[in-house]
């Protein structure tokens, strides 16, 4: 089989770059989709990834992708990483502008981005380089969170979105049944980022910190793109419908252990 090629979006930092580097290491071509240029450039020069500078709540610039893809290769496989939270205020206070910026992100640019591709995606699986083998499939990837499954204080907005985004996620594995288009949720938990939290709190690094203080080991980005690779490179006819990846140190969304791990006497 020749070479497969997978699309990345929130290429530019966190789990989007350490799965472009993953995805890399075994052999994939990939194209790190994010808005930052400048840091979608520093990822190209040091994996060798094609980018893309997309800001994906705008169509013209998903139609722009998708015309960009289709003239340079196929697509075998779309990670839809791209996504973020704001704030942790109440329903009865939470800003309409930052419940209305995780939906676009997290709910409708996914939606934009799938749409685009689907008909790339079907292709690469229609006439096979694989010498006639008939165990190909295509894969669509979508990131959510815990908070998509499970509610808690403060989340509101994130929750709503992120649930959005697990029904639509449920939704287009019932759409595709019978075509060979694997579709993986992948709803991580504590996953320490350099950006997932200071883009949450405002910019504030002491609160961005603050929600990983004394837990041992939170997960870190290169945990996710490890899940994201594995369940992408599985045998073609085995669907992992949703991965929920936590660290030891969380039970639940909410239940987090302090301090270090060990067996009670």
């Amino acid at each position: 089989m020749g070479k497969r090629r997978v699309v990345v979006t929130g290429a530019s930092s966190g789990i989007g770059a350490a799965t472009v580097r993953l995805f890399r290491e075994h052999g994939w071509d990939v194209v790190g989709v994010a808005r930052r240029a400048d840091r979608l450039a520093e990822l190209a020069a040091e994996t060798g990834a094609a980018v893309f500078t997309a800001d994906l709540t705008v169509q013209a610039d998903v139609d722009a992708l998708r015309d960009f893809l289709a003239a340079s290769g196929p697509v075998n496989a779309l990670v839809n990483n791209a996504g973020g939270a704001k704030g942790l205020d109440s329903v009865e206070n939470g800003s309409l502008d930052d419940w209305a910026w995780m939906y676009e992100i997290n709910v409708l640019a996914v939606k934009r981005v799938t749409s685009a591709l689907l008909p790339l995606l079907r292709a690469s699986v229609a006439a096979p380089d694989s010498g006639g083998a008939t165990d190909v499939s295509a894969d669509i990837v979508n990131i959510t969170s815990t908070a998509g499954h499970t509610a808690y204080i403060g989340g509101g907005g994130y929750n709503a979105a992120k649930f959005a985004a697990h029904a639509m996620t449920e939704v287009l594995r019932l759409e595709l049944n019978g075509e060979p288009i694997r579709v993986i949720e992948v709803a991580p938990g504590m996953v320490q980022t350099e950006e997932f939290g200071l883009v949450r709190f405002g910019g504030d690094p002491e609160k961005a910190k603050a929600a990983y203080t004394d837990v041992a080991n939170p997960l870190v980005a290169e945990d996710v793109a490890a899940t994201i690779v594995a369940a992408v490179e599985l045998p073609a006819h085995v669907n992992l419908d949703l991965v929920v990846v936590k660290p030891v140190a969380q039970a639940s969304t909410t239940l987090v252990a302090r301090g270090p791990l060990a067996p009670r006497a």
